[in-house]
């Protein structure tokens, strides 16, 4: 019992290791002058996954995620021509195996007694989730901040849970956009 405890805490403990989203950007730029921004003639995510969850539902999901989270920070989407800044976005699924091992005891078997130990391995494949969010310096068309997300994908949820599950990875990745100075 408590060797199942103790799996149960560190799967969790491993999977709250893995959900943490990773940022890169431009130290030089100055965010603050951002204030406007509009899609990428890239930002598709379609063109860059072929998976189940990957399709037009979720692309609406993505970009109003996006819009919201901008808008909340006082970035305004616009036209193309007029922005600040582009926004381009991509998926990723991969499939990943993770396994047990567990190694429990007996005492008694048929016509023989004794201490023993059996192991037994268990493996599963599961799909994995990337979702990218690049800023882009719309007047040099470079590429000033990045941040991404990995996240395992669950199946057969219901569209608010779909809805709900975008809209918090998106907040996530956007937490440190613009990038807070560091002191």
């Amino acid at each position: 019992m408590l060797k199942h405890l103790f799996v149960a805490v560190l799967l969790t403990l491993v999977t709250a290791c893995g959900s943490t989203p990773d940022w890169d950007y431009d130290t030089s730029v100055e965010f603050a002058n951002y204030k406007t921004f509009a899609w990428s003639e890239h930002a598709d995510i379609k063109n860059h996954g072929s998976d189940y969850q990957i399709n037009d539902l979720m692309e609406k999901r993505i970009r109003k995620a996006i819009v919201d989270n901008l808008a909340a920070q006082g970035i305004k989407f616009v036209e193309a021509k007029n922005a600040d800044v582009l926004v381009n976005y991509h998926a990723s699924v991969d499939q990943k195996l993770e396994s047990d091992t567990m190694q429990t005891t007996y005492s008694a078997r048929w016509n023989y007694w004794g201490w023993g130990y059996q192991t037994q391995t268990t493996t599963r494949e599961y799909d994995v989730g990337t979702l990218v969010v690049d800023i882009v310096d719309a007047k040099s068309n470079q590429l000033v901040w990045r941040g991404a997300k990995e996240g395992r994908l669950r199946k057969k949820q219901t569209p608010e849970q779909r809805t709900e599950a975008i809209n918090k990875t998106i907040a996530e990745i956007l937490k440190n956009f613009p990038p807070k100075p560091q002191y």
